[in-house]
């Protein structure tokens, strides 16, 4: 395509660009914090250029004012307010609030959104029938992408996308649910009766009693594991745009109903390399086995012809300490404490391997600390959950970031169907006659 010649006469707040002989002025959008942006919407249409950004490291898809996060640093703000202070003071439905409207609520409100969220927490029993047609063995992910995209055709009250009430009913209905249908897929996979929701109960403290009580007994619920389950929960509420929140905008851009949005978040989040990391990290410990072998894994993992990666370090934003796995170190020692296990060999393993590779010149050299998903799997664990429902509980949190960020999507005036492009490397035109004939080598 023949470049369209622009003026080189500098402009303020502008970048600079220059193809061949020609030069274009790109607008820059400052940013409140981090960094400032290149709007590049005309340059294709200017230049007959695109930009080639594989897994988008270097391009702002949205603006957000949801959350923010300074990866040199080690911080992880919701809408300001540090997360650690919110680990701190606030439990899972604040935050989710906090997310959703852009401020802390008072007493009064928080009171009513925490009884907006609980009269959502039962499911159609219908709905409930599903689970049946599972196979036992399914993973508790495959479940929660299922039932949680058939929620869409049971709450047809709110699936128009241009009705504020509506939006925000089917937000309240998705974290509300997603604890029901988390539970319910474990009590599925392990062959246990479903427990109903219990709305006297915290939103951590109901997602445990539907896990673990069964219909023979009463269950009680530690404070320190139902508060260690609320700040996981917290933890893992929004992460900016990573795979499965710019999944859910992907497909939210298209008008896709809500439930289906985060459907679509749910099995992005569901691959190893992001919500499923956190399973990948145990299953990491349990391969190593005993302190003994940490030394021969952290060569593997500094070899590059080795397929050995050490789970749980590393952060494709954070070069520096993962804050959220600062919390959870914490609170894992707590949690196997009351549980009655002093010397958790998994722990003690883990505290070791992450004191060793932060001394090794290699991971100081490449900024890998320990992230977020290093200790989550040991504190799930020692609570009572299979490795298999590591995810699901983060994609439980995750609901919160989800619904805020595609409500925030749908009111953003500049809001367009997403549309990626492509570096094109195939075959030219062919003639269909010529190909038949030309010998097949596969």
């Amino acid at each position: 395509m023949k470049s369209k010649k622009k003026s080189t006469k500098s402009k303020k707040n502008t970048a600079k660009l220059i193809i061949n002989s020609n030069t274009y002025q790109l607008p820059i959008h400052k940013a409140t914090e981090g960094s400032d942006v290149i709007n590049i919407t005309k340059l294709f249409s200017e230049s007959g250029y695109f930009t080639y950004d594989p897994g988008f490291t270097s391009t702002a898809a949205c603006e957000s004012k949801v959350t923010y996060i300074d990866g040199e640093k080690g911080i992880l703000r919701y809408r300001g307010i540090d997360v650690s202070e919110l680990a701190e003071k606030s439990d899972f439905i604040e935050v989710s609030n906090l997310l959703i409207y852009g401020d802390l609520p008072n007493q009064k409100q928080l009171k009513k959104y925490r009884k907006l969220i609980v009269n959502h927490t039962m499911l159609n029993e219908q709905l409930i029938k599903f689970f049946n047609g599972f196979r036992r063995d399914a993973h508790p992910m495959a479940m929660m992408v299922g039932v949680m995209g058939a929620l869409s055709a049971f709450y047809q009250d709110s699936l128009d996308i241009n009705d504020p009430h509506q939006r925000m009913t089917a937000a309240r209905r998705i974290i509300a649910k997603a604890a029901t249908i988390g539970a319910m897929s474990y009590k599925y996979s392990v062959g246990q009766p479903f427990v109903y929701p219990d709305n006297e109960l915290s939103y951590a403290e109901n997602f445990l009693n539907m896990c673990f009580s069964v219909p023979s007994e009463n269950y009680k619920i530690p404070k320190i594991i139902s508060r260690a389950m609320d700040i996981i929960l917290i933890l893992h509420a929004d992460h900016e745009q990573n795979a499965s929140t710019s999944t859910v905008r992907l497909a939210g851009s298209s008008g896709a109903n809500p439930f289906a949005c985060v459907a679509a978040g749910v099995a992005s989040l569901w691959g190893p390399a992001h919500g499923g990391a956190n399973q990948a990290a145990l299953e990491m410990l349990e391969t190593i086995g005993n302190k003994n072998n940490i030394d021969k894994y952290i060569e593997k993992a500094k070899d590059k012809t080795d397929e050995f990666k050490l789970m749980g370090f590393g952060h494709r934003v954070y070069k520096n300490y993962d804050p959220r796995a600062k919390i959870l170190k914490n609170i894992c020692k707590k949690v196997l404490a009351h549980v009655g296990v002093k010397k958790d060999p998994i722990l003690e393993l883990a505290i070791e391997l992450e004191k060793r590779a932060l001394k090794d010149s290699y991971f100081i050299q490449k900024k890998l600390y320990p992230n977020v998903d290093f200790y989550s799997g040991i504190i799930l664990r020692a609570i009572g959950f299979p490795p298999e429902m590591f995810t699901v509980i983060f994609s439980i949190a995750r609901t919160a970031g989800w619904t805020a960020q595609w409500t925030e999507m749908i009111d953003d005036p500049i809001q367009k169907i997403g549309r990626p492009r492509q570096l094109y490397t195939g075959n030219k035109s062919q003639k269909y006659g010529k190909i038949r004939s030309k010998k097949n080598t596969r």
